[in-house]
């Protein structure tokens, strides 16, 4: 049974690796659009499994912010809501983070018809931490220990 305090863990685990996914991103979307320089591009697979989406391509910016950057912003506040355990910033976080998971998801399959590797592991970061956050919000059954 997972307690509380394991639950912290897991969603502090999943959160640095999510900051790290995200910073991967960020890195190509500075290297392609600031800076001007082809990084290491380790999930360019083929032209429909691919990072350019959210690198360089349409999905790269909402209202002109890097969509990386609010991933990252993102990550970083949900591990802060795990290390301060407050879990009303966790849970909404992470259901904004579903929510922002979700619209590029939609994009990147019926839209642009790319699937970016790097968003997939993302994607289900977020949802199993948006899923950590439900339990510890609402479930009765959750032992409370420090």
């Amino acid at each position: 049974m997972l307690t509380e305090v394991n639950i912290w863990k897991i969603i502090k685990i999943l959160s640095i690796i999510g900051i790290v996914l995200a910073s991967y991103l960020f890195y190509n979307f500075l290297a392609y659009n600031v800076f001007s320089f082809t990084p290491l591009e380790v999930c360019n697979i083929s032209k429909s499994v691919n990072c350019d989406a959210p690198t360089r391509g349409s999905l790269s910016t909402i209202i002109g912010i890097p969509v990386s950057l609010i991933g990252l912003i993102g990550y970083f506040t949900i591990l802060y809501s795990a290390l301060t355990k407050k879990k009303k910033l966790a849970l909404g976080m992470t259901t904004f983070g579903m929510i922002f998971c979700l619209r590029l998801t939609f994009i990147e399959l019926f839209v642009i018809h790319v699937i970016c590797p790097v968003c997939v592991l993302c994607q289900i970061i977020m949802f199993v931490v948006w899923l950590l956050s439900i339990k510890l919000n609402f479930s009765k059954n959750t032992p409370i220990t420090s």
